[in-house]
This record gives C-alpha cells, sequence and structure tokens, in this order.
C-alpha cells in the first residue's frame, strides 16, 4: 500500500517546505486539491519544481470547468515538468459548485467521465483528434462555429504515451464505470468494512468489463490519523474530524440532491444522515456536527494506539485500497507518517 498526502495552501516557502517534508517522510503521491479555491494545475507544477520522486496528483479536477483537451495539455505539462510523476485526478464535483460558481449545466457525469478518458489518451498517443460523442465533438461539426476547425495533434511530445487517470466516484454507475475505463479510483469517506456493501457490486461489474491491458484498478482511500495511547487526546481529534462529515453530509449540496448524504444512507446510517442534513441546513452546525455517528467517526479514521492502527492499515487492506491518503494530526505530522509506514511493514 503506498501513502499519499495533501500539502495544502498556505504560502510558497510552507508549501515548498511542506513538499520536501512528506517526501523524506516516505509519502508517495502529494496530492494538489482545488474545490473552488484556486486551481490544482498551479500547485502541481509548484510541486514539480521542490520535489524529486513523489508522484504528483490532482484531488480533483473538476472536468466540467474545462475541456477534455485542456485537462489532457494540463497533464502532459506536468508530467513533463516533473520527469513523469504526474496524476490525474478529476471528477464531477457537485451542481452547487459547478453551476453556482462555473456556471455550467451538472449533467450526464458517467458519460462525460467515459468520453474524456478517451480523448485524453488519444491527445497522449499524439494521434490527431477526432471524437464524434454525445458530449463532445471534436472538432466542432458543420453548422457549429466558423466551420475552420481541423483535427490536430498535440505539439509537444509527453514524457509517456499514457498517464494514469484517476476518477473520483460514489454513485453505482460512476463506480462501475471507473472500473471498467479509469486508471484509479478516488472514493470518500471510505469505510472498508462497509465498502462492499456500498460499492461491491458496481466495482464488480466494471471490472468484468475492464481491459487487461490497463492494469489492477488503484483505489485512493483518505483517513485522518493520529497515533496516540491517551484516550482523552484521541477523542479530542475524533471530535475535529466530526465538522467535515457533517458539513458533507448536511451541507454539501441541496436537500434533495446530495451525494455524501446519500452515501451516509447507503452505509446504513439514513436515520443520522437526514438529521445531521436538517441541522445543517437550519444553520445549527454545532449541533449537526455532534450527531454524526461515533461508528462512522471511526470507520473511517485511524486514531488511537499503534495496535488499532496497525489493524485498521490492515482493514483497508484487505478492503482493496493500495494508496492510502493520510490527514496526520498532533505536533509531528511527518513522524506519524514516518510510524504509519512502520507499521505497514
Amino acid at each position: 500500500m503506498r501513502l499519499g498526502a495533501s500539502v495544502g495552501k498556505a504560502d510558497p516557502a510552507a508549501v515548498r517546505q511542506r513538499a520536501r517534508d512528506l517526501e523524506d517522510a516516505g509519502i508517495d503521491i502529494l496530492w494538489a486539491a482545488e474545490l473552488y479555491g484556486f486551481d490544482a494545475a498551479s500547485l502541481m507544477g509548484f510541486l514539480a519544481a521542490v520535489t524529486e520522486r513523489v508522484q504528483i496528483g490532482s484531488s480533483i479536477l473538476p472536468f466540467y470547468s474545462r475541456s477534455p483537451a485542456l485537462l489532457a495539455m494540463t497533464a502532459a505539462g506536468v508530467d513533463a515538468l516533473s520527469g513523469g510523476r504526474c496524476i490525474l485526478g478529476i471528477g464531477a464535483s457537485g451542481p452547487q459548485v459547478i453551476e453556482g460558481f462555473h456556471g455550467t449545466p451538472f449533467d450526464s457525469p458517467v458519460g462525460r467521465v467515459d468520453e474524456l478518458i478517451s480523448i485524453c489518451r488519444t491527445i497522449w498517443r499524439r494521434e490527431p483528434l477526432v471524437h464524434e460523442g454525445r458530449h463532445y465533438q471534436v472538432p466542432l461539426p458543420a453548422g457549429q462555429g466558423l466551420g475552420l476547425g481541423k483535427p490536430l495533434k498535440l505539439i509537444d511530445h509527453p514524457v509517456r504515451p499514457s498517464i494514469p487517470i484517476y476518477v473520483a466516484a460514489t454513485g453505482p454507475r460512476n463506480v462501475a464505470n471507473v472500473a471498467r475505463v479509469a486508471d484509479g479510483w478516488i472514493p470518500i469517506f471510505y469505510w472498508p468494512e462497509r465498502a462492499r456493501q456500498v460499492w461491491g457490486d458496481a466495482l464488480a461489474a466494471g471490472l468484468r468489463e475492464r481491459d487487461p491491458a490497463l492494469g489492477k484498478l488503484e483505489v485512493v482511500a483518505s483517513a485522518t490519523v493520529a497515533i496516540t495511547d491517551d484516550a482523552d487526546q484521541a477523542a479530542h481529534v475524533r471530535d475535529t474530524v466530526r465538522p467535515q462529515l457533517a458539513l458533507y453530509i448536511g451541507g454539501m449540496g441541496a436537500r434533495e440532491m446530495n451525494f455524501y448524504n446519500d452515501l451516509a444512507c447507503r452505509y446504513g446510517l439514513d436515520g443520522a444522515a437526514r438529521q445531521i442534513q436538517e441541522l445543517y441546513l437550519a444553520g445549527r452546525r454545532d449541533e449537526a456536527a455532534a450527531a454524526v455517528p461515533a461508528e462512522l467517526v471511526e470507520g473511517t479514521t485511524m486514531i488511537g494506539p499503534a495496535g488499532l492502527v496497525r489493524d485498521r492499515l490492515a482493514a483497508y487492506r484487505e478492503a482493496g485500497v493500495t494508496v492510502l491518503t493520510v490527514r496526520p494530526t498532533g505536533p509531528d505530522p511527518t513522524g506519524t507518517i514516518a510510524r504509519v509506514r512502520e507499521l505497514l511493514g
């Protein structure tokens, strides 16, 4: 199992130092997030310049706000600057961000992923781009635009003819499609003991149709990690996780469309999910955080003595996780990462 970590978005000197410290601590992948803040591509280029070994991934670039060709160009550029260390992590984000911030309709995420992966791989092979899909037509068909478009191929020569594409997905259709065509899958709030009941059928369906040439599907889970024998300290760290879970389950989406709330329900937490959403949307955020079930916090984190963390690592590995993105807490985050590396063996 490889280890990943996020570098955050502090000032350049802090990002440089954190990236180097994480690389020295044994992290395998550094992830650059975007949400609706600074773009991730700029940070990825910066990381390429200040690191030597780690892979550099986007987690995630929303694909509604970029053309497939731009996604391919961005990944190829980071790959060249880093000497072949880029991972293109993409996802749909959500309708509130895509329609509310980017002003783009949130439609057909599954079909779009399928097409844009095909387009990216065509571009990286430096083949003239011709794509006639439901969601993307390149060049523009007759009757659209000025009619002057023609098939083009990437001017520059990519370092690699294929760059890994990881896709963030939670819904069954999207997960099945990711298992079929992508190099990696990025779930959220991964609970290893309940992952099979939520995603097992979808993964199996996609893997049955997967091209063996793609290799094994990488599964990227993330977890807050704190190694401590102090029960009170462990309880405090668990409490710090609750607000983020409440934000996503309760407020990251509308009442009638919240993918994270749906996930909590599929984990078997229907009542708690509804309560968290009602409290959060009513502005009672502290109460929403307090309503997050302890079993969800404990199932999606690694907080406690070394033996507990070792057991949790084994559970993630047993569930098929190949990359664990760690969020270390405490005064010595790089020391925690080094300890996790030891516990992994």
